[in-house]
């Protein structure tokens, strides 16, 4: 077998510990323990082999990274290693002292949530008090003149604010946002009821992004990341499974892609214990569904099949459990008729808050899945 292109960028997950309860989270219902946690001198090893294997560009995150004390130690090491580093955080604890010391280290970029335009809806959907702390975060990035990303997971309770979040992005001279409209997985999988838009939402929400779009060319780049449980196409899974990144989460479990945690018999390996390399190019996990050849029909036999990969495979999951099937969100799928079912909400449901169980274990009943 050809040994895959190496990856160019990792996604390392410090710890799932977050003073923010958000439903959307992308997080596994299951949070890693803290002390389960990699120590800084493993995640030394984790970014200097990252560098030898390609990878040029790491998201320290969780979780809360900022909750981690040893996060200094840790970006110091990426950057030493030569990896571009950005950190993505809820700004809540991130002072000036601390955002200093992150920049003595090297820190190169910070990309910064948030949740709604308005303070009050904000900290509601946050669980925590969190709005005047994301824009005191902000004021102190632009002020230490470091690159300052906005990221707003949408949903049906603040796509209508999407003039009021486009209008914040400029006030706290962001250099990027990005309007990621809820991707269900994890904690997001578990509210998809409460967070399911309307279609008229969605159509009225992408006007308003190419108006605002033109009107802000040159100053602040906009990224609108489609729903493909309303588009008919699949997104590549990561651009294709184990094709251009990896995650690793708090305990050193590696991840062709975050929601690959939910996938039953991965036997996802463990960069505490493997090297990188042997991850990246043999493990079983990484090459499940890496090409073509493992592909069912209609996928097998469709022109698009390497663009979209068959689509997401932990989606695929989600909704029919069985991550060989071909994504639902395609419009060719025979599941596809059951994903456009879920697509005609309800009366809004509420929202299960983001928490770990006291036991560090969360027995909750799964999302419902498409028949």
């Amino acid at each position: 077998m050809t040994a895959p292109a190496p990856p160019w960028a990792l996604l390392s997950e410090l710890t799932h510990a977050c003073p923010l309860h958000c439903g959307y989270c992308s997080n596994p219902l299951e949070l890693t323990r803290r002390s389960r946690e990699l120590t800084a001198g493993q995640w030394a090893g984790i970014h200097r082999q990252a560098a030898e294997l390609g990878v040029l560009h790491t998201h320290l995150s969780g979780g809360e990274p900022l909750l981690r004390k040893d996060l200094e130690q840790i970006t110091r090491s990426a950057v030493d290693a030569g990896l571009y580093t950005q950190l993505v955080t809820s700004g809540v604890g991130l002072s000036a002292e601390r955002l200093d010391a992150l920049t003595d280290a090297g820190l190169h970029s910070v990309q910064l949530s948030v949740q709604h335009a308005d303070p009050r809806r904000s900290d509601d959907l946050a669980g925590h008090p969190a709005h005047g702390a994301k824009r005191r975060a902000a004021a102190l990035v632009r002020e230490r003149g470091l690159p300052l990303g906005v990221n707003v997971v949408l949903h049906r309770h603040n796509l209508d604010a999407l003039d009021a979040l486009m209008e914040l992005a400029v006030a706290w001279e962001a250099d990027r946002i990005e309007l990621a409209n809820t991707q269900f997985y994890g904690w997001g999988l578990l509210n998809r009821d409460a967070l399911m838009p309307t279609r008229e939402q969605l159509a009225v929400a992408a006007e308003k992004v190419e108006t605002w779009r033109e009107r802000l060319r040159g100053r602040l780049d906009v990224t609108w990341v489609v729903p493909d449980y309303f588009s008919g196409t699949p997104k590549p899974c990561m651009g294709g499974w184990g094709a251009v990144s990896l995650t690793v989460a708090p305990d050193g479990t590696t991840l062709p892609c975050p929601a690959a945690a939910s996938l039953p018999g991965l036997d996802a390996p463990n960069a505490a214990d493997r090297p990188l390399r042997w991850i990246w190019e043999e493990s079983p996990a990484f090459n499940a569904y890496r090409g073509t050849d493992w592909m069912p029909d209609p996928c097998r036999g469709c022109e698009r099949r390497t663009e979209d990969f068959g689509g997401c495979r932990c989606q695929a999951f989600a909704l029919t459990g069985d991550a060989s099937r071909t994504d639902p969100a395609c419009s060719l799928s025979p599941d596809h008729p059951a994903l456009i079912a879920l697509t005609r909400p309800g009366p809004s449901a509420p929202l299960v808050p983001r928490r770990p169980a006291p036991s560090g274990r969360r027995r909750v009943r799964g999302a419902r899945r498409a028949p």
